[in-house]
C-alpha cells in the first residue's frame, strides 16, 4: 500500500456514553483529545476554558481561547472541539465558581489536568467534591502518579524516562499525551460503570507518565529491543529503502515470510533463517531493485503486508 494523506478517525458507531455528560476543565492536548472521544461515544460535553489572554491594550481579543492548544495549533483545537459547549469562566473569581458549580451540579463527569494544589486552590479537591455531588466522578489528568503529580513534565520527559527517545530526534508524535487520552477516556468508561452499579461517583488518576511507560511495555520486554524479532532483528520486519523510496516491510508471520522470500529468490523462510544476516541482505537487494509501484503490486498479487513512503 502506498502513503496516503492522513484521514480522521471514524468516530465508533456505537454511542456507550449517550446521556453522559461530561464537564471538562483540561487544557492543551490529554484532556481535550478524551473529551474528542467521549464525544464521539455520545456524550454531552461541556468545557470551561479560561478568560482568554488579552491584547498590548487590555483588551480581550475577539475569537480567542484561554485554552494555549487554540495559539499552538488552531485545527488539532478546533478537530478536539466539534461538537462540544465551550464557555469562558475565571475559575479564580467568585462569578466564575458560580459558574463552575452551576455546571458541576449537571455533570456526571468531571475531567481536568490540574496539579492536586492548584485542584485544592479550586475547591476541587476530591473530598470536598464528592461531599458537594456524591454521584459526580472525577478523572484527574496528572504528570505522574502520587506524590509525584506536582513535579513539572510534559510528554517529552516522560517519553524520555520510559527510554522512548532516541538519540536526538524529536519523537514523531505525542506518545504520552495521545495514550493518557485513551486512558482519560477509559477511565470515563469506568466511572460511569462504577456509578450504574453503586450509585455514587469515583475518582480515577491518570498519569501520562504511566500511559508513555505502557506504550513502552513491547521495549521492556525486549520485543523491539535492537535485533529482537520485531526490533530489526526478523528481516520480514523492517524498514528497507527501495529505488525510489522506503518499504515497511511486515512479513513477521511464515506464510508472509515464506511468500516475502519467494519473491525475492530466498531458499528458507524459516524463523532462525530470516535471523540471518545473509537473509537480510538477499531480501535488502531485492528491495532495493524494487519501485515502489512494482512492491504495491507486489502486496497486492502475493498478500504481503508492506506499506511504501517516498523517500
Amino acid at each position: 500500500m502506498t502513503s496516503a494523506s492522513p484521514s480522521a478517525p471514524t468516530p465508533p458507531a456505537l454511542r456507550p456514553l449517550r446521556g453522559v455528560r461530561v464537564l471538562s476543565l483540561a487544557l492543551n492536548l490529554p484532556g481535550p483529545a478524551a473529551l474528542m472521544r467521549c464525544q464521539q461515544m455520545g456524550a454531552t460535553c461541556v468545557k470551561l476554558e479560561p478568560p482568554p489572554p488579552a491584547s498590548a491594550t487590555g483588551e480581550a481579543i475577539p475569537g480567542a481561547s484561554g485554552d494555549p492548544m487554540a495559539w499552538y495549533n488552531r485545527t488539532a483545537y478546533a478537530a478536539m472541539h466539534q461538537g462540544v459547549r465551550l464557555a469562558v469562566a475565571d475559575l479564580k473569581t467568585e462569578k466564575g465558581q458560580k459558574a463552575l458549580h452551576r455546571e458541576l451540579a449537571k455533570a456526571d463527569v468531571l475531567l481536568t489536568s490540574f496539579r492536586p494544589s492548584a485542584l485544592r486552590k479550586l475547591g476541587l479537591d476530591w473530598k470536598l467534591l464528592h461531599k458537594l455531588y456524591p454521584a459526580l466522578s472525577l478523572v484527574a489528568i496528572v504528570g505522574a502518579p502520587g506524590a509525584r503529580a506536582e513535579e513539572p513534565g510534559h510528554d517529552l520527559t516522560y517519553l524520555a524516562e520510559n527510554n522512548l527517545v532516541s538519540g536526538l530526534d524529536m519523537p514523531p508524535t505525542l506518545y504520552a499525551d495521545m495514550g493518557g487520552s485513551l486512558m482519560a477516556t477509559e477511565a470515563v468508561l469506568q466511572t460511569v460503570l462504577m456509578q450504574r452499579q453503586k450509585g455514587k461517583g469515583v475518582c480515577i488518576e491518570v498519569a501520562l507518565s504511566e500511559a508513555a511507560g505502557y506504550l513502552a511495555l513491547p521495549r521492556t520486554w525486549g520485543l523491539t529491543q535492537p535485533g529482537a524479532a520485531v526490533g530489526g532483528g526478523h528481516a520480514g520486519y523492517r524498514v528497507y529503502p527501495c529505488k525510489d523510496g522506503r518499504v515497511a516491510m511486515a512479513a513477521l508471520e511464515p506464510h508472509f515470510a515464506k511468500s516475502l522470500c519467494a519473491a525475492a529468490g530466498v531458499q528458507n523462510a524459516s524463523v532462525k533463517s530470516m535471523m540471518a544476516p545473509a537473509t537480510h541482505q538477499l531480501i535488502a537487494d531485492y528491495l532495493l531493485s524494487m519501485t515502489r509501484k512494482a512492491l504495491d503490486k507486489l502486496a497486492s498479487e502475493k498478500d504481503i503486508p508492506l506499506y511504501t513512503l517516498p523517500k
